[in-house]
């Protein structure tokens, strides 16, 4: 089954504390049926000291499930769901149902 939704899409979230917020996918977990938005569900960890960081409590993007999030219409920016086409050279791309526009990274 081809994703839906990948790394690089703007997305708007549906559900959840978030709802209402824009951001654009950084990572996709396709076995968790999850995503990472960048600005989205961030929470606090804290990380102790190493060669790379200095350590302290840090804010990340935690996973969102991918059903609450939906991809933002390349047209007018409202949620849309996402389709697939063959084109007459016969590309699979993705489609955006609410406008028909083909959905361009």
């Amino acid at each position: 089954m081809a994703a839906k939704i990948k790394k690089g899409d703007n997305v708007i979230v549906r559900t959840g504390r978030d709802r209402g917020k824009r951001g654009e996918v950084l990572r996709v977990l396709p076995k968790e049926s999850r995503v990472i938005v960048q600005g989205v569900n961030v929470v606090k960890r804290h990380e102790k000291p190493s060669m790379r960081s200095q350590g302290g409590i840090q804010e990340k993007e935690a996973p969102i499930h991918v059903s609450n999030v939906a991809v933002a219409d390349p047209k007018d920016g409202l949620p849309t769901r996402v389709g697939f086409k063959r084109l007459e050279d016969g590309r699979k791309v993705r489609i955006a149902r609410r406008s028909g526009e083909t959905i361009d990274r």
